[in-house]
């Protein structure tokens, strides 16, 4: 049986990193296919979640980078 939210770390406690990797392994869960439409709705929605949390942290990574950026144009 698949890893369902309530078993699972919670979302903001994860890594880009550690987002990505569960992401990924939804995905392939979700494509083999086999579960139940409730484990495999819950996986859904936890696979959204993940992603809108490595979009966040993607997000804060161009962020900084443009800071950099601008910094060093200030020179």
């Amino acid at each position: 049986m698949a890893s369902t939210p309530t078993d699972a770390t919670p979302i903001e406690q994860l890594s880009y990193e550690q987002a990505r990797d569960e992401l990924a392994g939804i995905v392939s869960t979700l494509e083999a296919g086999g579960l139940t439409l409730e484990d495999s709705l819950a996986l859904w929605e936890r696979g959204e979640a993940l992603a809108g949390h490595c979009r966040t942290w993607l997000e804060a990574a161009r962020t900084r980078i443009a800071d950099v950026e601008d910094d060093d144009s200030d020179d």
